[in-house]
């Protein structure tokens, strides 16, 4: 049987190194680092996700802003509040909650991040950053990862590794990471022959492609490490992740469940991304 990730506790360590980072740097430079969330309408879901990153970020002692603007904001006006935070000395990161009212292009808002501002990872110049190895931001999701990997003993290299879903959130910067850790990585898709026969081959599966227990138990190699970034409600309106969890568990060496997996560690790693971005511009 795997032995469960725990990504409650790898997440309160990361919170916990965070917080002795904000304190060390109050205490050298005076500067307090600060993050803003933007979110645009008020949809349920995104509000939930935007109060647990605001708490973080006041947990952690950090300044932790909300800015809550109608679903009737306008492009300009958007990109008016993004310039003003960009020039704050007091914001170091900023996020804009996803997804935005369909009126509104995330691209363009996007890019209008200051990137050294851009907590989240996915500024043009940062998702080039990535790709070429340099300093920068890392989209948080597939930087949890990494962090989970360390955590358990996991070295990528000379893995073969299968990521399942090719978004640009968490699949291609999935990839990517793991192949500078230097593993042998298949992006797979929908396009995707024989999706079977590729996980059957890897010794760590990542599954992002937001489909309630679409990777089969039977699929994982023996010994795997599956980590399931998932998060999906099932039949019975439960939480469940991407990776059939009982059948996987009992061919895995490690699997992380849903919840209490992955999704910790994104809020943990964007409130580490905030205070390396306050680190930088202080």
């Amino acid at each position: 049987m795997a032995t469960i990730i725990d990504g409650r506790a790898i997440s309160a360590k990361v919170r916990a190194e965070v917080a002795k980072g904000v304190a060390e740097l109050r205490e050298a430079s005076g500067v307090t680092p600060g993050l803003t969330v933007v979110r645009v309408g008020d949809d349920p879901a995104s509000r939930t996700y935007v109060r647990s990153k605001q708490k973080g970020a006041l947990e952690t002692g950090m300044e932790g802003r909300e800015i809550e603007l109608p679903a009737t904001t306008s492009q300009r006006e958007l990109l008016e509040v993004i310039a003003q935070l960009n020039a704050d000395r007091a914001v170091h990161g900023i996020l804009v909650q996803l997804p935005l009212p369909k009126a509104l292009d995330p691209d363009a808002v996007i890019s209008a991040i200051d990137p050294r501002k851009d907590v989240d990872g996915f500024h043009p110049v940062n998702v080039g950053n990535l790709m070429l190895n340099r300093p920068g931001p890392r989209p948080c999701t597939p930087f949890g990862v990494m962090r989970m990997l360390a955590e358990i003993g996991f070295d990528p290299r000379g893995k073969r590794a299968v990521v399942l879903g090719r978004s640009n959130i968490v699949g291609k910067p999935m990839a990517a990471l793991l192949t500078q850790a230097d593993a042998t990585v298949t992006l797979c898709h929908s396009r995707t022959p024989d999706l079977a026969a590729e996980v059957a081959r890897a010794e760590l599966v990542v599954a992002a492609i937001g489909k309630a227990g679409f990777v089969r138990g039977e699929w994982i190699k023996e010994g795997a490490v599956v980590i399931d970034v998932g998060m999906n409600t099932n039949e019975q309106g439960k939480l469940c992740g991407d990776v059939e969890f009982e059948a996987a568990a009992r061919r895995a060496s490690a699997i992380t469940p849903v919840p209490g997996g992955v999704g910790l560690m994104t809020v943990a790693m964007l409130l580490s991304n905030t205070l390396e971005a306050a680190r930088r511009l202080a």
